[in-house]
């Protein structure tokens, strides 16, 4: 018999994917509230394909409003829950803090409430690198302090893995934080830093570049973060527990920016702009726990990686 998993967010990039990779053999249940921060038009093309599955509901709704949200639970048997909706972005988060809290806090409030109150015996919460703030110790672990984020996107991720903690010591539920460090591939958001600068450099226009180009981001591959999703939806261990999902590499911003230039045969004309507040200059992941515990094991290094993101974007716009 199969079971059913909702995954909320589930019409952006990296839910479009977990749906690809388990509609086969589960029911889905896709929640999303299509909201303009990019086009919605974006997430309906990315689950097109599933509209007519007979194993493939949606739900088009906010997690902030729990009495729509509890409809999801009455209505369906839940098996599973993977938590991926967020209100993303850390530079955003500052100029609406307000909007984030709601979303990122009390929607994941809603979900944790309504999966304790309707049994569900699973739940996987998709947290962010960005918990980790300003660290002087690299690689970053699991067990590192994470009491001081520098963005209101951090500072509700890190609340949102503190409330799981909570409901997962108080009821008894299996909780499964994901620490995701920048993902990219096919479908990534049109606002993040590899899909915005191939866009832009494609189109002769300057990229904006914060910094002197030094930052160094943990880029890693869609496929390998939903290998990483699907072996904590099967994950028995203990009650409550975090992974970080990453490549464990470190790559300069500056040479990230020469891989995509290499890739469409095309140079950069770069617009330097200072630093900007809630960023951090370097994400770099130990995955030695998710290794040893969860099968972890990503296969996709950067150089191939933008080589298929550039592969994608040319037959987007083609």
């Amino acid at each position: 018999m199969k079971q059913t998993v909702l995954i909320t967010g589930a019409a952006g990039f990296i839910g479009s994917h977990l749906i690809s990779s388990l509609i086969e053999n589960n029911k889905i249940i896709c929640v999303d509230d299509f909201n303009d921060f990019y086009s919605p038009e974006i997430k309906r093309k990315n689950i097109e394909q599933y509209n007519n599955n007979p194993d493939f509901k949606l739900y088009e709704l906010d997690i902030a409003e729990y009495e729509l949200l509890e409809k999801v639970f009455k209505e369906n048997q839940v098996d599973k829950v993977v938590h991926l909706a967020a209100r993303a972005g850390v530079r955003p988060s500052l100029i609406d803090p307000l909007l984030y809290t709601r979303t990122n806090i009390n929607g994941t409030v809603n979900l944790l409430e309504l999966s304790k109150n309707y049994n569900i015996p699973h739940f996987v919460f998709g947290s962010s690198s960005s918990v980790y703030g300003i660290s002087d110790k690299v690689p970053f672990k699991e067990d590192f302090d994470i009491i001081r984020p520098i963005s209101p996107y951090a500072a509700t991720k890190v609340a949102g893995e503190a409330i799981a903690y909570t409901y997962s010591h108080l009821y008894d539920m299996r909780i499964i934080c994901l620490r995701f460090f920048t993902v990219y591939g096919a479908r990534q958001r049109p606002d993040l830093a590899i899909h915005k600068f191939t866009r832009l450099i494609d189109n002769g226009k300057s990229i904006p570049v914060f910094g002197d180009g030094s930052a160094k981001r943990d880029y890693t591959y869609i496929d390998d973060i939903i290998q990483g999703v699907l072996a904590a939806l099967n994950y028995d261990k203990v009650r409550y527990d975090i992974f970080n999902l990453g490549e464990s590499r470190s790559i300069e911003l500056s040479y990230l920016i020469e891989l995509i230039e290499e890739n469409l045969g095309k140079k950069a004309i770069i617009d330097r702009k200072p630093s900007q507040p809630g960023d951090v200059p370097i994400t770099y992941a130990d995955i030695t726990k998710a290794k040893s515990l969860l099968g972890y094991n990503p296969t996709t290094d950067i150089v191939d990686g933008i080589k298929e993101f550039v592969k994608w974007y040319k037959i987007l716009n083609s």
